[in-house]
């Protein structure tokens, strides 16, 4: 007998060590967790060290349980890349065999010369940036012609950032939309980034209106298999934009970590059946890629003095699973994406307490071991830990 509801929370960006291959990126020394912890003197996570944190990696501050009341471990991806579309959708099965496209020498003349064209007005910049940094250098010539901001990073993105004031956001929304009809085939970026903003020169702020407009996922995935066996499949945060809505029944918007966290207390008093799946973004998109490692502490802090509210909201046929989808380190050079191992604590009445699960070959066991939670047939892709950490016992 299958149990009735999985929780998944994505710590966005929240890696734990620089995978194999990490110096093929460059990322080689990366790791999110352990770094923000040396950097700050240490982590205060009292709830998470409980679970089991501790016990996947010396983390300064967070102590190794001799009994960790959950199991634990790390995942590595086998996908390429370092994004959060390979990242999530490997968690719900699809493995890449090839990195979605990058363009850190800005896009091809014709792409931007089409996207002007049916836009009606010429673009500013296209060329790799920090967001934050290319609305300071821009935003002002922004303000004066209305021209939208076009940039990209180290990842397969396309973003389009402009002033609320000048481009309202649901019109910004419109030429995003036109940016993704454009980028396909060979330039079919993984994603289309609105990034409104607002205040004056010197004081440009971004704002909780950014909309991410990915590709469909090239085959079903976890979240479809579920729809199919008559799951409730329930998003929490940006989960609808990277699966484009497809197999969620019922999502929940977040604007920050806080307001996300509230809606998936929301979420789980309504839903006590089916798959939550809850990704908090601001490790990643505010500290991040900004390198704040005090920030990205506080943040991780704040989780964890929140995660009593999740845990007593869990039920006897509950599980609930902590994770991440890629790494960010705020202490590494630059500001992009690090390829990393992600952290993985599994806790429930019905998991048992303090088993090691080791390096996963890939993010798509997770998905694999949710299919067995709720015994239905496995998905083509990962392998299950469910049988290490069942009690059959509670």
């Amino acid at each position: 007998m299958g149990l009735d509801r999985v929780i998944i929370i994505v710590l966005d960006s929240v890696g734990i060590g620089a995978l194999p291959d990490a110096y093929l990126y460059g990322d080689e020394g990366s790791n999110t967790l352990v770094n923000v912890a040396n950097a700050v003197g240490g982590l205060n996570m009292p709830n998470m060290e409980h679970l089991g944190l501790g016990n996947i990696t010396a983390i300064k501050g967070i102590t190794p349980q001799v009994q960790a009341a959950g199991s634990y471990g790390r995942m590595a991806e086998r996908s390429p890349g370092k994004d959060t579309i390979t990242g999530h959708w490997e968690i719900a099965g699809i493995i890449l065999e090839k990195p979605f496209p990058v363009y850190p020498d800005g896009f091809p003349a014709f792409i931007i010369e089409e996207l002007q064209r049916q836009i009606g007005r010429p673009v500013l910049g296209n060329y790799a940036a920090s967001g934050t940094e290319i609305i300071e250098k821009l935003g002002l010539e922004h303000l004066k012609t209305g021209y939208p901001i076009v940039y990209t990073s180290a990842d397969s993105v396309f973003q389009i950032a402009a002033h609320e004031e000048i481009i309202p956001p649901e019109q910004l929304y419109e030429i995003c939309a036109v940016a993704r009809s454009i980028l396909t085939g060979e330039h079919e970026v993984a994603r289309v980034i609105a990034r409104p903003f607002t205040g004056s020169a010197g004081n440009f702020t971004r704002t909780a209106n950014r909309k991410d407009f990915a590709i469909l996922p090239p085959k079903p995935t976890l979240l479809d298999h579920l729809a199919d066996n008559r799951f409730d499949v329930i998003s929490v945060g940006k989960i609808k934009d990277i699966f484009v809505g497809r197999g969620i029944s019922h999502s929940f918007s977040a604007k920050t970590n806080s307001h996300g966290i509230d809606q998936l207390l929301k979420a789980m008093k309504q839903f006590p059946k089916g798959l939550i799946f809850c990704n908090l973004v601001e490790y990643d998109s505010n500290y991040g890629h900004r390198n704040d490692p005090d920030g990205y502490a506080r943040a991780l802090m704040e989780f964890d003095h929140r995660l009593p509210e999740i845990l007593s909201l869990l039920d006897s046929s509950s599980v609930l699973i902590i994770t991440a989808d890629h790494g960010c380190d705020p202490t590494f050079t630059g500001t992009d994406h690090t390829r990393e191992y992600v952290p993985i604590i599994v806790y429930g009445d019905k998991v048992k307490g303090n088993v090691d699960l080791g390096v996963r070959d890939t993010f798509a066991d997770l998905g694999a071991t949710v299919c067995e939670i709720f015994n239905i047939n496995p998905l083509v892709t990962g392998t299950s830990f469910w049988p290490q950490i069942f009690n059959k016992l509670e």
